[in-house]
């Protein structure tokens, strides 16, 4: 998908263009429908979806396994594949999550604030939906099923781009939201994909300001840093994840081992996956052995800073994969059974690492002191801050929203996992009784 985009001329051909700023007016035109239903109407149709995601699994699931084997026939590394992977028990899963969008509060017509002026004049400030989003994510079909569920109770419209690595599963589900919008009596352009226009229908997207009002690109570092420098559209960004724990010198090291290979190992392939270990210089000598243990058992391989190098070299750990780790290390997200380990000298040089490397994602802080959550938490210039717990839970789902549009790295109205609330914005309505002013 990145390559796809870097090599996307400035403007996208214009028959394509021309298309898919019809299918956004399309959209539109479908989204002003669906914002004038009634909550109940939309959860209705989201209990519907759901019952034809359970009913249709395993045909979406024969279309997932076409994509999975030309992805592991053309070298999909693992973790990739693990994301791309929509097997029944994953579908199964994804249609839970949509009755659980349906059970949420309905957030459009939510007073943010509201208050009456000296003279009278009432103001509420109200949530409302976006309007057309659109979707640039790469080789994710679940995020078909998430942003689908998500955009119809939030009363918005989407345009799709799925990638090539996907087209089959995408397809086929989109197929079964069409069923379905159109048995509901819904208009099927309020979720379409543009998946058919390639790499042209990516640059039409990011050009189409005043058809599409939202981008939100969602992958890899390159693809997110391409859509926000090339788009006309205003971008949501996304951010990938080099997710850090730091090991204090109050840790509690018994906690602290399952926490780290939690949150490297049991999704690689995912964002809040951790990827750098940050161990204070205090407890580097006791824990750090312990820790290859571990490390080996999961075939995770360490990049390691020299102090930590050195400690790991003499654990006498069999099967410890230990290389030294270049500067470029620090930055990298791996979306692999790798790990970045550094000795830090104190908290203050944890945190400064972790704000000069960090994406922006989540970070997590390993210590019973109290002061250095304090000190953590406050300094630590990210999304989100776990406190003696895994990275991992960073998620839509299980932060309570059913689930994500994807993980906000940025520092406008959305940070952090995008549910609901992130995908309206507001207008103000002032009532008045004759009110002129002066």
């Amino acid at each position: 998908m990145t390559s796809e985009i870097s090599r996307s001329a400035p403007e996208s051909d214009g028959h394509v263009f021309g298309q898919v700023c019809a299918m956004a007016d399309a959209a539109a035109r479908a989204q002003a429908e669906l914002g004038r239903a009634n909550g109940e109407t939309r959860n209705e149709l989201l209990l519907a979806l759901a019952d034809a995601l359970d009913e249709h699994a395993d045909q979406i699931a024969a279309a997932n396994e076409l994509d999975m084997q030309a992805a592991f026939d053309s070298g999909m590394d693992k973790g990739r594949l693990d994301r791309l992977r929509f097997d029944a028990s994953r579908i199964r899963a994804a249609a839970l999550g949509v009755r659980h969008v349906a059970t949420l509060p309905d957030p459009l017509g939510q007073t943010v604030r509201g208050y009456t002026l000296p003279n009278g004049l009432r103001l509420d400030q109200i949530r409302v939906p976006m309007g057309v989003m659109g979707m640039i994510y790469e080789a994710r079909p679940n995020v078909t099923v998430d942003v689908a569920s998500l955009c119809l109770k939030s009363g918005n419209a989407v345009l799709l781009h799925g990638g090539h690595a996907a087209r089959n599963t995408n397809a086929a589900t989109l197929h079964l939201i069409s069923e379905v919008l159109q048995s509901q009596g819904f208009d099927p352009a309020l979720i379409a994909s543009v998946d058919e226009f390639g790499r042209m229908g990516v640059t039409a997207m990011m050009q189409a300001r005043g058809h599409i009002d939202v981008l939100v690109p969602r992958g890899g570092a390159g693809l997110i840093r391409a859509v926000v420098e090339q788009s006309k559209v205003p971008v949501i960004e996304t951010g990938a994840g080099n997710v850090h724990i730091y090991v204090d010198r109050a840790a509690d090291l018994d906690k602290a081992v399952p926490i780290i290979i939690n949150a490297k190992t049991q999704r690689v392939g995912v964002c809040n996956s951790a990827e750098k270990l940050l161990v204070h210089r205090d407890v580097a000598e006791a824990f750090l052995p312990v820790a290859a243990q571990a490390f080996a058992r999961a075939g995770v391989t360490l990049r390691a800073d020299e102090r930590s190098y050195g400690i790991l070299s003499r654990s006498g750990v069999q099967e410890l994969h230990v290389e030294h780790a270049s500067a470029e290390d620090w930055d990298t997200e791996y979306l692999a059974l790798i790990m970045g380990v550094k000795v830090v000298d104190s908290l203050d040089e944890a945190i400064s690492h972790i704000n000069a490397h960090s994406t922006g994602h989540t970070e997590s802080i390993l210590t019973e002191d109290y002061g250095a959550v304090e000190e953590f938490t406050a300094r630590i210039d990210s999304a989100v801050v776990m406190v003696n717990a895994s990275t991992r839970f960073t998620d839509g789902g299980v932060f309570g929203f059913g689930a994500e549009l994807g993980i906000s790295t940025q520092k406008m109205h959305a940070r952090g996992p995008m549910g609901l609330q992130e995908m309206t914005t507001t207008k103000w309505i002032g009532y008045g009784n004759g009110q002129v002013r002066p």
